[in-house]
């Protein structure tokens, strides 16, 4: 298959629609990460997403739409509640990820079989513009292989997907970097399943307290079905191996320096790479957790350019606000290996 590099513009748009209302694939650009986007209301078609990414079937995927009110015109949610109408005035357009009793529209191969549907709005205007032009709402996970670091550019799309996947949009490089937030309010009390660029503190300052699932800092338990995407034992690595360390800075600086090879490379703060003896690959600034966010994917994917370094010592960013986000990733590219440089 040849795949098509589509440019921004109107007729391109229009192009893409076209393949979407008939069954294809394309991969857009959003505020968070690239997208694989399929008609959402197609079963036929979101399985091809599967067979493309090579994403297990159990795992749900997320339904792009270009206004609120798509949701009750194609009969996507049975209930919109009233929490998620309150977070909706607040966040949408934006990158935030409701999820909410399904409706009668949505298959199964976009709900991994739960009696719940993955919901959001997209900032980005390409991609209402593609949703509008296609007709029909999009089901859309990242845009990679599966497993592998997110896409952030339509490069990296290419790079991943060429050959399988019938047209990809250049919307150039994606805003947040990372996959939006996901909160369900199909359980008594709202539950945070993937931390991303809404934070908790915002989501609270809506609607209150919200429970945080525990699979966003920890492994999914054995036999456990994932109820949102992102929520996998291993996800977003490199090639590579790495490890997160944590710890005060000297502390960092210290082990990887004594601990290094000719095969090893640090991901770390622009501030370290001055002082480490290997390879650096930046994972933004120590106190901004917003460029940490806008440059992990990239990073790891410039890690997977060096197929000579098979060892990454990576910072452990702070949880606070959407360092939350950076740290579930990372720790999921670790495989949830962490070494506490206090305790040895």
């Amino acid at each position: 298959m040849n795949t098509l590099l589509l440019r921004d513009n109107e007729n391109d748009i229009k192009k893409a629609g076209k393949i979407l209302a008939g069954g294809g694939l394309v991969g857009i650009p959003t505020e968070t990460v690239y997208g694989l986007a399929a008609n959402a209301l197609d079963g036929k078609a979101v399985s091809k997403i599967f067979a493309a990414k090579g994403r297990p079937m159990d795992n749900p995927l997320i339904v792009h739409i270009q206004s609120a009110n798509d949701i009750e015109r194609f009969n996507l949610a049975s209930e919109f509640p009233k929490k998620a109408k309150m977070l909706a005035e607040k966040f949408w357009s934006g990158p935030l990820t409701m999820i909410m009793p399904k409706g009668s529209a949505i298959p199964d191969e976009v709900s991994a079989g739960l009696d719940t549907v993955a919901i959001r709005l997209p900032e980005h205007e390409t991609a209402r513009a593609v949703i509008k032009a296609a007709g029909v709402p999009l089901a859309a996970p990242s845009a990679n292989l599966s497993g592998s670091p997110s896409p952030t550019t339509a490069q990296h799309v290419m790079n991943d997907l060429g050959g399988k996947i019938d047209a990809v949009i250049d919307g150039g490089e994606c805003r947040v970097g990372l996959e939006s937030t996901v909160i369900t309010l199909a359980a008594v009390k709202p539950r945070l399943l993937r931390p991303g660029g809404v934070t908790v503190e915002e989501i609270e300052s809506v609607i209150g307290e919200i429970d945080i699932d525990d699979a966003v800092l920890n492994k999914l338990a054995d036999g456990e079905k994932a109820a949102s995407p992102g929520m996998k034992y291993k996800h977003y690595a490199p090639k590579a191996k790495v490890i997160l360390l944590k710890g005060a800075d000297n502390a960092y600086i210290d082990f990887v320096n004594n601990n290094s090879g000719a095969h090893t490379a640090a991901l770390c703060y622009s501030s370290d790479a001055v002082r480490l003896n290997v390879p650096t690959f930046l994972l933004g600034s120590k106190d901004d957790c917003l460029s940490q966010a806008h440059m992990l994917f990239d990073s790891l994917r410039k890690i997977d350019e060096h197929p000579e370094i098979k060892l990454v010592y990576a910072r452990c960013p702070s949880t606070k606000g959407v360092g939350l986000a950076v740290y579930n990733r990372l720790i999921r590219a670790a495989g949830f290996e962490v070494i506490d440089l206090e305790k040895i």
